[in-house]
């Protein structure tokens, strides 16, 4: 073959129109056919890689939780491990389907503001997979007004940058799941379409199945185009308050030790919390049995003391009194809030009775009329809150530069 006759095996071209020619045993390929396989090769491997996740140790994952969340020990350990039995099996490439692995779907129970979200966000965010939050009291059956359950999956899948790959890898937190519970155990002439009927609707997605989504959200129409949603490696996380299931739990208690109650056992029932939950006090509570059986690993979460309040204040990463403070900093002035100040702001929230949550509303209130003014003071360069200032409303002490001669 003369040097005028070199062509490009695979599409032809001829050597002066291409940058150049790979001379191989019997033919020559171009610089852009080499390219375009290699494009083929890495969209392959991409494809291949899909459902392998960069599995995080438990003792890796609960450092991260630690960092960012206060106390909480036991659930937190216990979604560590159930993230990394979930992840390891999705990364499971062994043919031997002899032993299934089931999915490790996880139930957060805890009072108001005990740090349900903000675990299954923080958790989100370290495994950096798509996150997506759902309301189970806006829930419907398919057919009833109110929100289809699918439509959950659409809010992961925007989560997601509209990319399905990455959908099937996410996680969603389905809050207020205790809401969707039975209205009663007698048998109602009206159907249940917000309790009992999202309950059954959700079994499927929950196990795992293909989805058929609409890609902007709402109802299914007949002509619109649907997204195939595979559910089997969503990681589902449901957190509920449970209001009274205390109760459920301290009859149970109280009927297994009739016979040998004293003092000391009726202050044990009457201190119980949600650690001791079985999956009968859920089904009294007003679950069915199939959806227990699809949220295996129950955690629950610890009433928060005066303590652990203060310590959520001041000690996380991104703890409120870090984000005043930086805040503060952008006006170049150094905010200083008393002990004695924090500990009236903790008081203050343990009298909502809404946990954590209520540590944001006093601070924003506090901090309102401070931020408005603060802006329009020259020359300050601190700025400190006493106590005085939380409970008297008076105005907190500022520090001036001093005017150098």
């Amino acid at each position: 073959m003369s040097k005028t006759e070199l062509h490009c095996y695979f599409c032809s071209c001829k050597e002066e129109e291409v940058n150049y020619l790979i001379e191989g045993d019997e033919a020559y390929i171009c610089d852009y056919c080499v390219d375009k396989a290699n494009l083929v090769i890495n969209e392959n491997n991409n494809q291949n890689k899909k459902n392998e996740f960069e599995l995080k140790k438990p003792q890796e994952i609960k450092n991260y939780l630690d960092s960012h969340i206060i106390g909480q020990e036991d659930a937190k350990k216990i979604v560590s491990v159930a993230v990394y039995n979930h992840f390891n099996r999705v990364n499971d490439k062994d043919t031997n389907k002899d032993v299934i692995l089931e999915k490790s779907n996880i139930l957060l129970v805890g009072s108001t503001g005990t740090g349900k979200t903000l675990l299954a966000r923080t958790l989100s965010e370290y495994l950096q997979v798509p996150f997506a939050i759902a309301d189970a009291t806006v829930l419907t059956e398919a057919g009833y007004v109110g929100e289809d359950v699918e439509n959950i999956l659409v809010r992961l899948y925007q989560a997601a940058d509209c990319d399905v790959a990455k959908t099937e890898m996410g996680i969603i937190y389905i809050d207020e799941i205790d809401k969707i519970a039975k209205k009663n155990a007698n048998t109602s002439i009206t159907r249940d379409v917000s309790g009992e009927g999202v309950q059954q609707s959700l079994l499927k997605i929950l196990e795992g199945t293909e989805a058929h989504i609409p890609p902007k959200g709402g109802r299914k129409h007949p002509e619109q185009p649907l997204v195939k949603i595979n559910t089997s490696n969503i990681l589902f996380i449901c957190g509920g308050a449970f209001q009274n299931l205390d109760k459920i739990i301290n009859k149970r208690q109280n009927q297994n030790n009739i016979g040998f109650s004293n003092e000391n056992n009726a202050n044990e029932i009457k201190a119980s919390n949600f650690s001791d939950l079985q999956p009968e006090d859920l089904i009294q509570f007003g679950f069915i049995p199939e959806l227990i059986g699809r949220l295996p690993i129950i955690g629950s979460l610890d009433y928060l003391t005066k303590d652990a309040l203060l310590s959520i204040l001041i000690d996380p990463k991104n703890s409120l009194l870090k984000q005043y403070k930086k805040m503060f900093a952008l006006e170049n002035v150094d905010l200083d809030v008393t002990p004695d100040a924090l500990q009236e702001i903790v008081n203050i929230a343990i009298e909502r009775k809404t946990g954590a949550r209520a540590l944001r509303s006093v601070m924003e209130k506090i901090m309102l009329n401070i931020m408005y003014e603060l802006p329009s003071i020259d020359g300050i360069n601190s700025c400190r809150i006493t106590k005085d200032t939380i409970i008297n409303g008076k105005k907190p002490i500022y520090t001036k530069l001093k005017k150098t001669a």
